[in-house]
């Protein structure tokens, strides 16, 4: 199989889809890769390290949306790539399709075979290749969010971990899942006084038995948010729902009880976000402040760390990548319903339920298209 490589064009947008390593794995297995030139440059990989895995080196994405049988990507396509879709292309990525209509309409559209990471699961019924991407982003969250605290960063002048004689910061981080851990490892980590919140008992089981005494896991209900709220120094929305726009746990109406200089990091946003007044931004323009409330709402969180990212990314995707070139996707989905779950789109049908009710269209059971 032909494999294409874009460099990514979102703003601020540094990983990129294959390693080198990937590309040498790729191109053992008897595929052919092209990748775009500078596409590794954001990672350290020149276009000499992909020529030196057996790449070929292409001066424009143009060229590897006409030719490639399956475009290879981190981020959603943008709308000048999304022209360049053909049917019957395989596109691996990213797509976060609920909060986005116009994105849906043109993947469908295209008649491209879309997959989806951020749908594909596995025996335990994990998202494992958003998992890397949700570790990256849990464990940033603390990070950008301490900054924000920060008087230069707009907030409240807050340090996180306190100091002899002087209170930790209060951080309140909702949903326990990956995001929710790894946030909560680092606000720790910081010596902060740490809550969490959840709504499986599973889930509050295993927290409690892994971080014991250093934060307090209690279950989300509207009245425990609210109430925290008030006290919150930093706040982490970490909630998922597979595949659907995230719900909207924080409301406008809250903001007025939080404190001035608090912040909001919302990692949810590729979802459409759990917080009422919560916006994209880029890493170029973090943060907006509303009602006095910090937030921070970048929709590529990872990339600022495009390395780290990049490889822990293709640690998970690659499997499926190499499957799906050595088997076509067809019968790579009929031998793995975990795969079939991260199928999106699929020649000019819509083939998720979520993103189906999130934007009131018609779907189809992506069984019927096999």
């Amino acid at each position: 199989m032909l494999i294409g490589v874009p460099k990514e064009i979102k703003s601020q947008e540094y990983r990129v889809g294959l390693t080198p390593e990937s590309v040498s794995e790729l191109i053992a297995d008897g595929h052919q890769v092209w990748v775009e030139t500078l596409a590794g440059e954001g990672i350290g990989a020149p276009d000499e390290s992909y020529l030196a895995s057996g790449a070929v080196i292409k001066n424009t994405a143009a060229e590897i949306f006409a030719e490639c049988e399956m475009i290879v990507k981190v981020k959603e396509p943008q709308a000048v790539e999304r022209a360049m879709l053909r049917p019957g292309q395989i596109l691996y990525t990213y797509l976060h399709l609920a909060p986005d209509p116009e994105q849906t309409t043109d993947l469908i559209n295209s008649g491209a075979v879309c997959i989806a990471y951020e749908t594909v699961t596995d025996d335990s019924g994990e998202l494992p290749l958003l998992k890397p991407m949700s570790q990256v982003a849990g464990r940033l969250a603390t990070q950008v969010g301490a900054t924000a605290l920060q008087k230069l960063g707009g907030g409240r002048g807050v340090l996180l971990g306190g100091v002899p004689g002087v209170s930790s910061g209060k951080v309140v981080i909702i949903g326990g899942g990956d995001v929710g851990y790894n946030a909560a490892l680092m606000a720790i980590g910081l010596q902060a006084e740490v809550t969490i919140l959840e709504r499986s008992n599973k889930v509050m089981e295993k927290l409690s038995y892994e971080f014991g005494n250093r934060a307090q896991v209690r279950r989300s209900t509207p009245d425990t948010l609210a109430k925290l709220l008030t006290e919150a120094d930093l706040v982490i929305g970490a909630v998922l729902i597979p595949g659907a726009a995230a719900p909207k746990l924080v409301t406008r109406e809250m903001l007025s009880t939080m404190k001035d200089g608090s912040v909001l990091v919302d990692v949810a946003i590729d979802q459409g976000g759990c917080f009422e007044t919560s916006k994209a931004t880029t890493h170029a323009d973090p943060t907006y402040v509303i009602d006095g409330v910090v937030h921070y709402c970048v929709a590529n969180m990872p990339g600022a760390v495009a390395r780290t990212s990049t490889y822990a990314l293709n640690a998970a995707t690659l499997y499926y990548a190499k499957r799906l070139a050595r088997m076509g996707w067809k019968a790579a989905m009929r031998e793995d319903p975990h795969l079939l779950n991260g199928l999106n789109i699929c020649e000019g049908k819509l083939t998720i339920k979520a993103v189906a009710e999130a934007q009131n269209l018609e779907w189809v059971d992506p069984e019927s298209v096999l």
